[in-house]
């Protein structure tokens, strides 16, 4: 390598130690920056005023990895929500100079071929800083932007100085190659012709840019932060459905009255002082994300994935669905039931993270028969969509009792759960005991677990809990059983065991569509 691991930098305003520095993903850092705001009770992103439910939709998709799909009218602030994710990321060192931004550390197979001839004469290369607000590529969608815009173009001077047009060393980098190791920001996707748009199918799904042209493909790190106006708008291309099926699909709406009148007041004109930063030498801690860091420390119960699988099933065979979704559904809703509990600093999940999972992930992967959408007003549309999300969640509780109250006297289960909610569902795992019948039936539950789910397949905190609950400590023990007493709620009210005034506000309770004709 051509710079000394050991080596102190001093670049004008800052200094770091590069040994204690490995680089990993912008998705990892990602994760890691959001889990350590949750951690200490932090908004991740203090910029974005109101709209709760669009930021945790954000943080939700980001938590599992994913790009996402702003959706709105103009002006509800989706540039400023996409800029307010690079906060986000760590400082990072690159080579200087590389449109890539390469990093000083990778192997030469990662390199660009600029850097990798460098490395390859054994020629030292410089090292810069740049902060998370520098992590930021943005492209304009509009009827001009093409693939030299959106990937690059010939260099004609290389070209003139003997280079073949076919070596990868006369290709110039713009926008994606710009935005690597960190966000690629794409305003107004749809704005861009549909077939521009695909070239960003192997950017999401293989994690690289394939150049035909020079028989060269480029591995590329990016998030995808992609915005756009919905369907109906004019000037608005297809957005191919394989893209929107690799991406999080979330409306924007503008924030309550109250809120824009906070942004106002927060964002009218004022003289400040600090436009020239005085310069000074800055310690900069390079980040040091360790796998354990990110590792899912969430346990899934298995009723919890049985549902997400029931309701996923049901959305295909449902006759309010014009376009089913793909394979990718399934997993994307794992993935963030999982972050919806990561997001409440909780180590199980409950039904209400499998709910609001499920509606992210079939946002953008279903579409309504046409006469259920409203064009005139996509929020109502996506509403809809949202609501029918959780119409199939009831729909996969009503198709599983009779599995997961297999064995269950109904009578002393009905008089149990009357009694405990009465009482408060609070400390249920104290509570069980004094209701043998609810006792027996969670027990079943949780003693079904590695019937249900092959151990190959559970984390290893899942694991433990299956095998041996009462190991795992109170806290996560009380959740479990939480999640799995919540379950038999919702399964008895299918069955009239109990009315829905008895628990209302104690539990989660998925509904049913009201708005539209099966038939």
């Amino acid at each position: 390598m051509a710079i000394e691991e050991s080596s102190l930098y001093k670049l004008e305003s800052v200094k770091f130690d590069m040994y204690k520095y490995r680089p990993v993903p912008v998705t990892y850092e990602l994760r890691a920056s959001i889990l350590k705001k949750l951690c200490m009770q932090e908004d991740p992103l203090p910029d974005i005023q109101g709209r709760k439910e669009t930021k945790r939709d954000v943080l939700r998709a980001l938590l599992s990895g994913h790009s996402i799909f702003l959706v709105s009218e103009e002006g509800t602030g989706k540039t400023r929500l996409a800029k307010s994710i690079t906060k986000l990321l760590p400082s990072i060192p690159r080579i200087k100079g590389c449109l890539y931004n390469d990093d000083p550390k990778w192997p030469a197979y990662l390199l660009c071929p600029q850097c990798k001839d460098k490395l390859a004469s054994k020629k030292e290369y410089k090292v810069e800083l740049i902060c998370g607000e520098e992590r930021f590529s943005r492209i304009q969608g509009n009827d001009y932007t093409d693939e030299a815009k959106l990937i690059g173009l010939k260099d004609i001077q290389a070209i003139i100085e003997g280079k073949s047009p076919s070596d990868p060393r006369v290709f110039s980098a713009t926008g994606a190659f710009r935005a690597n190791r960190g966000i690629l920001f794409i305003d107004e996707l749809p704005a861009i012709r549909t077939k521009v748009q695909v070239l960003l199918h192997p950017i999401l799904e293989e994690k690289k840019v394939i150049l035909e042209e020079y028989n060269w493909e480029h591995p590329l790190d990016i998030v995808l932060i992609a915005t756009g106006n919905p369907r109906g708008f004019s000037h608005v291309n297809e957005v191919p459905r394989p893209l929107l099926d690799r991406l999080e699909l979330i409306y924007t709406p503008l924030p309550d009255i109250e809120v824009e009148r906070e942004i106002m007041l927060r964002e009218k004109f004022k003289v400040e002082d600090n436009y020239i930063e005085q310069t000074k030498i800055k310690e900069v801690s390079l980040p040091c994300t360790s796998l354990e860091e990110i590792e899912r420390e969430i346990v899934l119960p298995w009723w919890i994935i049985y549902l997400l699988n029931g309701a996923i099933a049901y959305s295909r065979k449902c006759s309010l669905i014009d376009k089913k979704p793909s394979l990718r559904a399934s997993n994307r809703a794992i993935n963030h039931t999982y972050a919806g509990a990561e997001l409440d600093n909780r180590k199980v999940a409950y039904l209400i993270d499998a709910c609001e999972g499920l509606k992210l992930a079939l946002r953008g992967r279903v579409e309504l028969r046409p006469d259920l959408i409203d064009f005139d007003n996509p929020a109502e549309s996506f509403k809809r969509i949202d609501e029918l999300s959780e119409d199939l969640l009831w729909n996969a509780l009503e198709d599983s009792v009779d599995l997961f109250l297999e064995g269950c006297n109904r009578e002393k289960l009905e008089r149990d759960l009357k009694s405990l909610a009465s009482e408060g569902i609070q400390n249920v795992t104290h509570k069980l005991q004094r209701h043998d019948e609810l006792n027996r039936a969670v027990k079943r539950m949780k003693q079904s677990a590695l019937e249900r789910v092959s151990s190959e397949f559970l984390s290893k905190w899942e694991e433990k809990l299956f095998l041996n609950p009462a190991s795992a400590g109170e806290g996560i023990l009380e959740m479990y059983n939480f999640s799995a007493v919540e379950t038999i709620y919702n399964l008895a009210l299918h069955r009239n065991l109990i009315r829905d005034a008895e628990i209302e506000g104690k539990v989660f309770v998925p509904r049913m569509v009201s708005w539209a004709n099966r038939s």
